[in-house]
């Protein structure tokens, strides 16, 4: 049996009285692409850092495959100040941790042509100089450029644009490398992954397959677990009528009953404890007026010229609509946002609100929590109790446990809460206020799956008004019935459909302007079809004959070397000299193609 990459044996991790996994066990082969699922909380980037020497560990295993090359992209990278994105992607240390195996003019190549691909253009800025999400980029093609043997990402496609995340797809179904990640993109998950693993309840559960495969059999899983946890409390009601039946005999009953009894009582808490969130509050009344966006202009001064958002922009906004506005990052989607819920304003025109509207606005920058109060004291600033809107009201430790807050976690203070569990809380202050209009700028960021799937179905069936703008495709597909697409510089496409009809619609678009091929079949067709072609052609000689039996195998033969050359090199796997010579190669065959074709059409005419 072949040496795994890595092996991890029997693992352990606390902090304090806090225990994320216990005894863990798995393995990751030659390439392997496993997706770590769990909820937000229970310890994905901890362990993620523990495989990467980041962080310590209680007890248990880790071994590497000697030789073994591993880049890690941290979920928040970071640089030494002062280096230059070039310098960053040339191997200074940093959040993507490598090992680089090319001469320095492969690797600045290869450097240049994925942060291209990134929309990374200014090789010489300083990496302090970026943004989060530009960061994020730039540490992602770093590790990518080194060619590691195992790729361990902490959320790759956070501040990726949806024409990177579906690049970056492409680039890593088609490798030859073992993979970890953590991602809430469970299309990508699907796509890339062939193993996905959870962590739930401490413990580690293996599911042989993509996210789709994962999901039926979590669900054959939980129902099992459905079952267990029945009888576990019907046996605990048995139990709990004889621990009070004789109160005074307690002394002599059996000790191993009673220590059973209570070990039953944590487990059926923990299991209570593990549940999902609950969005159960109820919007507002709406009426019919939402807004109208009426001759809207927006347009900001840059060194490189006038960046407009949006020019003469009018829209009529319906009652109930769920609107997703999608398009590549920097072409105004959240300045649009911001300009409909106030806290940006136009250069021109109005947006005309209605007096019903109530915005929810969950911001992609999230809520800037004092880091020195505790969970309960961030809602209770805003509400001692919560009205869920159907005539139920709440306490503010309930209606904080409805999003998996427990009484012991509401009194940690809020610089302990994980990225996740921050996504949580700011959820949570946005909803405590009865919105019906909800405006969610990237909503899916560092929120777990499962969370995602509740708030998904939570705006399926909300009783109001709904714009998101996210890059999760698989978040709109469930959630939005029209798009607002943003092609920069003011182009505004409204697309009635969500995210895969609109893929679909323009790869249709995109194969309808492709010009028509001089493929043999092409070229056949052409010639059976002219009108009122009648054979011209004298009786082909031995010669010519046995000529055109060997185009007609020779032109297919190409063909299928050309698509099999262009599917290498958009796989992104292969080296600066194959590619050279690959597209040499590819240059060829058309050359060959044309010549061939042409004699082809000749003896056939």
């Amino acid at each position: 049996m072949a040496t795994p990459n890595l092996q991890v044996n029997n693992l352990t991790k606390s902090f304090g009285d806090l225990v994320l996994f216990e005894n863990i066990s798995f393995g990751i082969a030659e390439r392997q692409r496993i997706g770590l699922i769990a909820k937000n909380g229970a310890g994905k980037t901890t362990l993620l850092n523990i495989l990467c020497g980041k962080e310590d560990y209680d007890s248990g295993e880790i071994v590497f495959r000697n030789g073994l090359r591993v880049g890690y992209l941290d979920q928040h990278p970071k640089y030494p100040a002062g280096i230059t994105v070039l310098e960053a992607c040339m191997g200074s240390r940093g959040a993507a941790h490598h090992v680089s195996t090319n001469d320095d003019s492969t690797h600045e190549l290869l450097a240049k042509q994925i942060l291209t691909k990134f929309k990374i253009t200014d090789l010489n800025q300083k990496t302090n100089e970026l943004s989060g999400g530009q960061l994020k980029r730039v540490a992602l093609a770093a590790m990518l450029v080194t060619e590691p043997d195992l790729l361990i990402l902490d959320e790759p496609t956070n501040h990726l644009d949806l024409e990177m995340i579906e690049w970056l797809e492409s680039y890593l179904s088609h490798g030859t490398y073992s993979l970890l990640m953590v991602t809430h993109d469970r299309y990508f998950l699907d796509r890339v992954c062939n193993e996905i693993i959870e962590i739930e309840n401490k413990t580690i559960y293996s599911y042989k397959g993509n996210y789709n495969y994962y999901i039926e059999k979590r669900q054959e899983r939980l129902e099992t677990m459905g079952m267990e946890r029945e009888r576990a409390q019907n046996l605990f009601r048995k139990e709990q009528e004889w621990m009070r039946r004789q109160p005074q005999a307690r002394a002599t009953k059996a000790k191993a009953r009673i220590d059973s009894f209570h070990d039953l009582e944590q487990k059926l808490q923990q299991n209570r404890s593990a549940g999902d969130v609950q969005l159960g509050v109820k919007a507002s009344y709406i009426g019919n007026k939402i807004f109208e966006a009426q001759h809207i202009f927006k347009k900001f001064d840059t060194p490189n010229g006038d960046l407009k958002i949006v020019e003469d922009f009018n829209y009529i906004f319906s009652r109930y609509e769920k609107m997703g506005i999608i398009g590549n990052n920097g072409t105004g989607k959240s300045t649009f946002i911001k300009m409909l819920t106030g806290s940006e304003q136009p250069d021109s025109g109005q947006f005309d609100v209605g007096e019903t509207v109530k915005f929810g606005y969950y911001s992609q920058d999230g809520l800037q929590f004092d880091e020195k109060i505790k969970v309960i004291d961030v809602v209770q600033n805003i509400a001692e109790v919560i009205d869920m809107g159907d005539g139920k009201k709440l306490t503010t430790s309930q209606f904080l446990q409805h999003f998996l807050f427990t009484p012991e976690k509401q009194h940690d203070f809020v610089h302990k809460l994980s990225g996740g569990e921050r996504r949580r809380l700011y959820l949570c202050t946005v909803l405590i206020k009865n919105p019906n209009f909800l405006v969610l700028d990237e909503p899916t960021n560092d929120l777990d799956i499962i969370t995602l799937n509740v708030l998904e179905d939570y705006l399926a069936h909300f009783k109001g008004c709904v714009i998101v703008v996210s890059h999760d495709r698989y978040f709109m597909d469930k959630v939005v019935d029209h798009l607002l697409v943003f092609k920069g510089q003011a182009e505004i496409q409204d697309f009635p459909g969500n995210y895969t009809q609109y893929r679909e619609q323009e790869n249709e678009d995109v194969r309808r302007k492709l010009p028509p091929t001089s493929s043999q079949t092409e070229i056949r067709r052409s010639v059976d079809t002219t009108p009122n072609a009648t054979p011209t052609k004298t009786k082909l000689s031995f010669n010519e004959k046995r000529e055109l039996e060997s185009l007609d195998k020779e032109i297919p033969a190409l063909e299928a070397e050309q698509a099999a050359l262009e599917q290498q090199l958009s796989s992104g796997t292969l080296s600066n000299d194959d590619l050279l010579r690959a597209s040499q190669r590819i240059q060829q065959i058309i050359e060959l193609l044309d010549e061939k074709s042409l004699r082809w059409l000749e003896l056939s005419c």
